[in-house]
């Protein structure tokens, strides 16, 4: 097994494995290999049981609009199955507000697209879109796993099918609330517990023959010199959005604490002008009587 020491970045020198949450990693082990991507879509996804994926055809993971004036695309890996039904996943490190967005544009592009000239509505094959999140952003709610899919108000039994949009949030995942799902837990536990500073395996996700392929896939003696480099400037590139994006929160939080004080001074001002006590004043509004006396 060959072994790289890399410079100024972090230490590989004792690393067995890279972690399939990168970009390199999980395309290489979603995007080439049908029989991993069959396991992980069928455990993950929520099949009827009977319609589980038997067979897959990878598709160019970009979405090209005919419009070239729209926004492209790219997803981690795009493939549809034995009845033409068509699936996204997208692995993604940094959550942002319009994801969600995302998301469904995609999806929707993708399920607009199977419609050509000669075809009829009644062919159209649902699209199912996997979205593995590695931040929490339902933080009010204890689940890590999301389906969305359109449904009566009224009678959520009366379904329109079509769209399937899942969002998992790894950072909740917890192996014992999947006890009932064997291969979902595993290849959750996959994502979550491989990385570089993994240095034994569990015994039960080497005991499965697909998630032992994918962790050889994993294994940093796999990868070239210059593979590696991409991989380092992956994360390089997740810790710079991950700066832009506290400083852009860190901003706001200034900004609303700015319109608090003025909301204050205003008051103060206000309470000042009727005559009211400097010390009612402190009182009601938390200022100091040196910010007071100033207006």
């Amino acid at each position: 097994m060959r072994i790289f020491a890399v410079k100024n970045k972090t230490d590989k020198t004792m690393s067995k494995y890279l972690d399939p949450k990168a970009d390199l990693t999980f395309k290489k082990v979603f995007g080439e290999y049908e029989n991993l991507t069959i396991s992980f879509l069928n455990a993950l996804l929520p099949l009827d049981k009977g319609k589980e994926i038997k067979s897959i055809k990878y598709l160019p993971p970009e979405l090209v609009p005919e419009n070239p004036l729209r926004k492209n695309s790219i997803v981690d890996v795009r493939c549809t199955d034995q009845d033409g039904r068509q699936f996204i996943v997208e692995m993604q490190m940094i959550w942002s507000d319009e994801f969600k967005q995302r998301v469904l544009f995609n999806a929707s592009k993708a399920y607009v697209k199977q419609l050509g000239k000669s075809k009829r509505y009644e062919l159209l094959q649902p699209v199912y879109s996997l979205n593995l999140v590695n931040e929490i952003f339902e933080e009010k709610s204890e689940n890590f796993y999301y389906n969305y899919h359109l449904v009566c108000d009224e009678d959520t039994n009366l379904v329109i099918d079509g769209l399937h949009l899942t969002f998992v949030e790894l950072p909740k995942f917890k192996p014992q609330t999947l006890a009932d799902k064997k291969m979902m837990a595993l290849w959750l536990r996959f994502l979550t517990e491989i990385d570089e500073q993994t240095l034994e395996v569990a015994p039960e996700l080497i005991a499965d023959d697909n998630i032992k392929q994918a962790l050889d896939l994993v294994e940093q003696s796999a990868f070239t010199d210059a593979q590696l480099e991409a991989y380092d400037k992956f994360w390089d590139a997740v810790r710079y959005e991950n700066a832009k994006v506290f400083d852009v929160e860190r901003n706001r939080e200034e900004g609303r604490e700015e319109g608090r004080l003025e909301e204050r001074l205003s008051i103060a001002r206000n309470l000042k002008q009727m005559g009211i006590s400097i010390a009612d004043i402190v009182k009601a509004t938390q200022l100091s009587e040196a910010e007071i006396n100033k207006l």
